[in-house]
C-alpha cells in the first residue's frame, strides 16, 4: 500500500492541525530524508505519479483518487508530531485534538485498560475507528492502545457522519490509522518519560492534616516512569514485488498512587453548598472498627483505643482511614504488542496482501488488605464466641452483655485494615488478535478491485476477590488450648488451616501477611468477555472517464464505486464459580449480523475555468439489513465543491448516518427481565405515605396524603378515575412496586450531519493554509439506557405519552406482580431503547503556515481550534432543549469547553540537524450548572454557588527538542505542561464521571510535568 509522504490524499492542501512539517523533514520511517513535498502543496502536482496506485488510503471516501481538497473538513496527527509528543499511548495524542473528547483510560481507577475514542462528545459507540481504512475491532471490544504509536504514519480525524462510506457507527466521525506499511530496513525507537512534579501545601493539605491523613504537601516527586520501546523490520525482494515487516513493542509504566500527590491527598467531600469542605473517610481503619448488632449496644459503633488498653472507643472520623490514598493516579501496566504486514504484487492485476497485529496488557489496582464487613456478603452479621481470650472482659461486656465470658456467640460486624500487608489486587488482562487480507488490483482501463475482510478478536480477563467469609468467621471464634490461641475449627477439624484473628487490639495486624493470606486464598474469582468480529468488504471502483463519460469543462472523469460487505458481530461472556458467587449474573452468547451495500461517486463538473477553478459533486448511499431488526435502513451523503479561484474553496456536505444499536444494546433492548424496585418508590397515583410510630406502644401507624401526581397525569398512565389515589395502589412495604426492563425493539438512531467551510491558500502568502468550517450534528431516536426513575419522574412532570406509557398497570390499577411469573402487567418499564435528541454544533479553525528563513532554516506553524456552540439535547418531545457548552456538573458530566485550542510553532535548521518545536494548548472555562442561570440545566435560584463553581482558562506549553546526528541516528528530549501546572480542584469530584482525584482528570494534566527523552536508531 502506498502513501504519497505521508500525506492526506483526499484533503492535501488542508491544514493538518497538528502535522510539523519541520519535523517531518527530520526522517522518514527509514531514516532517509523526506522530500519537500508538504502538506499545503498542490494536490494535483503533489500526488500526480500517484494515481494509478490502487493502494492510495483516502479517509473519508473509498475512491482512492487524489482531490484537491475534501468536502469534509479532516485533521491528521503526523508521526512526527506524535514523537515530539513523547507519546506512550495513544490516547495521549488523541486526548490533545479539540474534536475529541478527553478519555483517560490508563490513568484512572475505575477503567478496564481499553482505551476507547469519543468524538464530539457523543459517546465511544459513535466513533468509528479504523486502521488502513478497515474497522479496528468490535464497537464493544475495541482497545486503540494496540496500535503502536512508532509504526503510526499519521491519525486522519473526521468529524460528522460518515456512515454511507464506513457504515454504521460513524455517526460522530471517523478516526482512521494509517500505518506504515511498507518499511524498508531496520528501526529501533525507544522513549522513556516521567513525571516531574512539585508538590506545595495547598486546600487539600490543609484539609487532609485535620484527619491526620498523610499528604505529600512539600516535595519534587519523580515518579510514573513509562517506558515504550519497538523493534521494526522490513524488505523487498523479488524486484520490490514482495514485501514484509514486522515489529514488536514493548510498553511498561508505574504506579502512581493518588497519595503521591497533594492535589489528591485526600478526597474533599461538601456536603452542604458552600459550606465547609471535609475529607471522604473509611471505617477501615487500622485500629479495628467493630460494631454489636445485638444486646444494649446493638448498632454503637466503636474502635479499639489506640492506646492499647483494651477499651473500645468510639468511632470518629479522628480515628478514621483515608479510604482512597492507595488507589491509582495512574494504573501500573504492561503491555507487548506484535504484528506484520506483507504484500505480493503477482501482476497489476492482482496483489495480495495482510498484516496481523497482536497484543497483550495487564493493568491493575490496588486495594488495602482489609477483613471487610459482613455487608459486603449479605445480611448475616459475624459471630464471636463471647468467651474469646483476644477480648479484654470490658470489650466481652460491651459485645456480648450478661453473655460475657461463656461459651454462646454474640453477632458482630468486623472491619480492619491490614498494615504493612501487600495490597489486594484487581487485574485487568486484555488479550486480542486482529488479522487482515485480501486481493487488489487493477483490471479494464481505469477500473480496480479491492476483496478482503478483518478478524478481530479481543478477550478481557477480570479477576479480583474478596476475603472468604467464613474463613474470617471462624477466625474470630477463638479459644485457649494449652495456652496456645487456636481457632475452635482448628479444634473441630472443620477448618485446620485457620488462622485466629485478634480484631480487639489496635493495629494488631500489622505485618500478618499469613493471616491475610488465609482469608483470600484460592477466593478470586475471573469473569472473561470476548468480542469478535468477521467482517468481510469487496470495493470495485472506477474511473468512467476513460469512457469518456465526464463533464465537458473538467479534466477528470466521473469516479464510481461499489461496496458489499458483511459484518457479524459477536460477544461471549462467563465467569467462574467464585466470580459467580460473589458477584452474580449469567453467562451470555450475543451476536448479530448485518449485510450492506453501497455506491460512492466522485463528479468533477468544472475544473480550471475562469470562476470555476474547481466544481465538484460527491454523492455516497448505503442499504444496510440487521439481523437484530426486522426493518431495512439507508444512509446517504452529498457533498459539494467549488473553487471559483485556486486560493479559494468552498465546501459543504450533508450526510444521513445511522447507527445500529451494537451487540449488547440489541440484547438489553430485546432481553426481558423483572425486579423488584427496592428504593422507597411509591406509584405517583398512590397517595403518599408516611409512618408514625407511638412511642408508647410502638406501634408504626400508615397516614395517607394526597397522591404526588394530578387525576390527569395518572389518567395518562392508564389508571382509572375512580382508583386515584386508592390505598391499594401503595407498593407493597416489603415487596416494592415491580419493574420490567427490557423487551424493546431497538431501532437505529439517525443522525443527520452538516459542514459548511472554507479552505483559503492564498498566493500572495505562500505556504498559509487557512480553513473555516461549521458542523452541525443533529442525532434522533438516540439509544440509550433509561430506568423506570426517568419515565415515572417523567410522567410526573409532564404528563406526556413519551414517559407515561411505560406504567403497565394490572386490571385493578396496581403496579406490582410477581415477577418470577413473567407478569405481562403490573410494572413500571425500563431499559435499553430510544429516547430523544442529542446534538454537537460548532466551529473548526486550520491553519498551518511555512516559513522560509533561507540559509538560517525554516519555521513552520500549525493551528486547530474548536470553537463549540452547542453540546447537549432533548430528552422528550415536551422537555426543554438544553446546552452544555462550557459546563459540567449535573447532567452534564464533563463536558468539553467552549473554545480549545492547540498552536505549534517549529524551528528546523537549514541542514535538519536541529529542530525545536514549542505547543500552546488552551482550555476554555467551565461553569459548574448549578450556576448557569439555565433551569434546563437544573439551575435554581436557591442552588447558585458562591465558591468551586467555575473553573478557569487554563493553558499548557510544551517543548519538544529534536537533534538528527546523521540520516541513521537522531534523539529527542521533550517537556510537557513545562510549567508543572496543577489541575483545577473541585469536592465531590466522583459526581463528574470518573473521576475521584478532585479534578476532572480525563481533561487536565492531573499528575504535572512529563519529563521524556527518546531515539531513533536505524540501519
Amino acid at each position: 500500500m502506498k502513501h504519497v509522504n505521508g500525506l492526506l490524499l483526499a484533503s492535501t492542501c488542508l491544514a493538518t492541525a497538528f502535522a510539523t512539517p519541520a519535523l517531518a523533514q527530520e526522517l522518514n520511517d527509514t531514516g532517509g530524508p523526506v522530500p519537500e513535498t508538504t502538506a499545503y502543496a498542490d494536490a494535483g502536482e503533489a500526488v500526480a505519479d500517484a494515481t494509478a496506485d490502487t493502494g492510495i488510503v483516502v479517509t473519508g471516501s473509498r475512491i482512492n483518487r487524489p482531490n484537491v481538497t475534501a468536502a469534509a473538513p479532516i485533521t491528521s496527527v503526523t508521526s512526527e508530531s506524535i514523537r515530539a509528543q513523547a507519546a506512550v499511548n495513544i490516547e495521549e495524542v488523541l486526548n490533545r485534538i479539540p474534536q475529541i473528547a478527553p478519555d483517560s483510560q490508563q490513568n484512572y481507577q475505575d477503567s478496564d485498560g481499553r482505551q476507547r475514542i469519543k468524538l464530539r462528545n457523543l459517546g465511544f459507540e459513535r466513533t468509528l475507528t479504523l486502521v488502513d481504512g478497515k474497522r479496528l475491532g468490535t464497537m464493544n471490544g475495541i482497545d486503540a492502545n494496540m496500535i503502536p504509536t512508532a509504526l503510526i504514519q499519521r491519525v486522519d480525524v473526521l468529524t460528522g457522519g460518515a456512515s454511507a462510506v464506513y457504515g454504521s457507527d460513524a455517526v460522530a466521525g471517523v478516526v482512521n490509522f494509517i500505518m506504515n506499511d511498507d518499511f524498508e530496513g531496520i528501526q529501533i525507537n525507544g522513549n522513556y518519560n516521567l513525571y516531574a512534579h512539585n508538590n506545595k501545601a495547598g486546600l487539600i493539605s490543609d484539609v487532609a492534616s485535620q484527619y491526620g491523613f498523610d499528604s505529600p504537601a512539600r516535595n519534587f516527586a519523580t515518579d510514573g516512569g513509562r517506558v515504550d520501546l519497538s523493534l521494526t523490520a522490513g524488505t523487498k525482494l523479488f524486484d520490490d514485488r514482495f514485501h514484509i515487516s514486522g515489529y514488536v513493542n514493548y510498553r511498561k509504566a508505574a504506579l502512581v498512587p493518588y497519595s503521591a500527590r497533594e492535589t489528591s491527598g485526600c478526597q474533599l467531600v461538601e456536603t452542604v453548598k458552600d459550606g465547609p469542605l471535609t475529607c471522604s473517610t473509611s471505617t477501615y481503619t487500622p485500629y479495628g472498627y467493630l460494631s454489636p448488632r445485638s444486646g444494649a449496644n446493638n448498632g454503637n459503633a466503636y474502635v479499639n483505643n489506640p492506646n492499647g488498653n483494651g477499651t473500645f472507643v468510639p468511632f470518629t472520623d479522628a480515628l478514621a482511614a483515608n479510604p482512597y490514598d492507595g488507589y491509582s493516579f495512574q494504573r501500573e501496566a504492561e503491555r507487548w504488542n506484535a504484528g506484520g504486514f506483507t504484500s505480493f504484487k503477482i501482476s497489476d492485476a492482482a496483489e495480495v496482501y495482510a498484516n496481523a497485529m497482536w497484543f497483550r496488557d495487564r493493568s491493575s489496582n490496588p486495594y488495602p488488605a482489609r477483613a471487610l464487613s459482613y455487608t459486603a456478603y449479605g445480611d448475616s452479621p459475624y459471630q464471636v464466641n463471647c468467651n474469646n481470650p483476644l477480648m479484654s472482659p470490658a470489650q466481652a461486656q460491651t459485645i456480648c452483655g450478661n453473655l460475657a465470658g461463656t461459651a454462646a456467640t454474640a453477632p458482630l460486624d468486623v472491619r480492619y485494615r491490614f498494615a504493612n500487608v501487600p495490597d489486594i489486587e484487581d487485574v485487568y488482562l486484555n488479550k486480542g488478535l486482529r488479522i487482515t487480507g485480501g486481493l487488489r488490483g487493477s483490471f479494464a482501463e481505469g477500473w480496480s478491485y479491492d476483496v478482503g475482510g478483518v478478524y478481530a478478536r479481543n478477550r478481557q480477563e477480570t479477576t479480583w476477590g474478596l476475603p472468604d467469609f467464613d474463613r474470617v468467621n471462624n477466625s474470630l471464634n477463638v479459644v485457649n488450648v494449652n495456652g496456645t490461641l487456636t481457632c475452635a475449627s482448628v479444634v473441630n477439624g472443620t477448618d485446620p488451616n485457620c488462622r485466629p484473628f485478634d480484631a480487639f487490639s489496635p493495629r494488631s495486624t500489622r505485618n500478618d501477611a499469613a493471616l491475610y493470606e488465609y482469608f483470600v486464598d484460592g477466593n478470586f474469582g475471573t469473569s472473561t468477555t470476548i468480542n469478535t468480529l468477521y467482517n468481510g468488504i469487496a470495493t470495485v471502483q472506477g474511473d468512467l472517464g476513460t469512457y469518456g463519460i465526464k463533464s465537458p469543462w473538467a479534466e477528470q472523469g466521473v469516479a464510481i464505486a461499489f461496496g458489499a460487505e458483511y459484518r457479524e458481530d459477536r460477544l461471549k461472556s462467563f465467569a467462574d464459580e467464585i466470580w459467580r458467587e460473589q458477584n452474580g449474573g449469567s453467562d451470555a452468547a450475543l451476536s448479530q449480523h448485518v449485510w450492506e451495500g453501497n455506491v460512492e461517486l466522485q463528479v468533477p463538473i468544472v475544473e480550471r475555468k475562469k470562476f470555476a477553478h474547481l466544481l465538484q459533486f460527491n454523492g455516497a448511499y448505503r442499504l444496510s439489513k440487521y439481523s437484530s431488526n426486522p426493518d431495512t435502513f439507508s444512509t446517504w451523503k452529498a457533498e459539494a465543491l467549488w473553487a471559483p479561484v485556486a486560493d479559494i474553496t468552498f465546501r459543504g456536505s450533508i450526510n444521513r448516518a445511522q447507527r445500529a444499536p451494537t451487540v449488547v444494546e440489541a440484547f438489553q433492548g430485546s432481553n426481558i427481565s423483572y425486579d423488584r424496585i427496592t428504593t422507597a418508590y411509591n406509584d405517583i397515583c398512590a397517595p403518599t405515605v408516611t409512618y408514625v410510630t407511638d412511642p408508647k406502644t410502638g406501634v408504626r401507624t400508615a397516614v395517607y396524603g394526597s397522591p404526588t401526581a394530578s387525576r390527569e397525569v395518572c389518567a395518562a398512565t392508564g389508571l382509572a378515575d375512580n382508583l386515584y389515589g386508592s390505598t391499594s395502589l401503595v407498593c407493597p412495604d416489603e415487596v416494592g412496586c415491580t419493574v420490567r426492563r427490557g423487551g424493546f425493539a431497538v431501532d437505529p438512531e439517525t443522525a443527520y450531519t452538516k459542514t459548511f467551510g472554507v479552505v483559503l491558500r492564498p498566493r500572495f502568502v505562500p505556504g498559509l493554509t487557512f480553513s473555516v468550517d461549521r458542523f452541525l450534528i443533529d442525532l434522533n431516536d438516540s439509544i440509550g439506557y433509561n430506568d423506570y426513575d426517568y419515565f415515572s419522574n417523567g410522567c410526573l412532570a409532564t404528563g406526556d405519552e413519551f414517559f407515561c406509557r411505560m406504567f403497565v398497570r394490572n386490571a385493578d390499577g396496581t403496579l406490582y406482580s410477581a415477577p418470577g411469573g413473567n407478569p405481562s402487567t403490573g410494572f413500571i418499564r425500563g431499559g435499553t431503547t430510544n429516547y430523544y435528541k442529542s446534538k454537537s454544533h460548532g466551529w473548526d479553525f486550520q491553519g498551518q503556515y511555512a516559513l522560509a528563513l533561507g540559509s538560517a532554516g525554516r519555521l513552520d506553524f500549525d493551528f486547530a481550534g474548536s470553537l463549540t456552540t452547542y453540546a447537549g439535547g432533548q430528552d422528550s418531545p415536551i422537555l426543554a432543549k438544553y446546552n452544555c457548552t462550557g459546563y459540567y456538573g449535573g447532567g452534564c458530566s464533563q463536558l468539553i469547553p467552549k473554545w480549545t485550542h492547540s498552536l505549534r510553532g517549529t524551528y528546523t535548521t537549514a541542514d535538519r540537524f536541529f529542530s525545536a518545536s514549542v505547543n500552546w494548548r488552551h482550555l476554555g472555562p467551565l461553569t459548574n450548572v448549578s450556576n448557569s442561570g439555565d433551569p434546563a440545566l437544573g439551575y435554581t435560584p436557591a442552588g447558585e454557588r458562591e465558591t468551586f463553581y467555575r473553573i478557569g482558562a487554563y493553558d499548557y506549553f510544551d517543548l519538544a527538542l529534536s537533534f538528527r546526528v546523521n540520516e541513521a541516528f537522531s534523539f529527542r528530549v521533550s517537556a510537557n505542561n513545562i510549567l508543572d501546572k496543577t489541575p483545577p480542584i473541585l469536592p465531590n469530584s466522583y459526581n463528574y464521571g470518573l473521576s475521584r482525584s478532585n479534578t476532572l482528570s480525563a481533561r487536565y494534566d492531573s499528575l504535572g510535568r512529563i519529563l521524556a527523552v527518546g531515539a531513533t536508531l536505524n540501519f
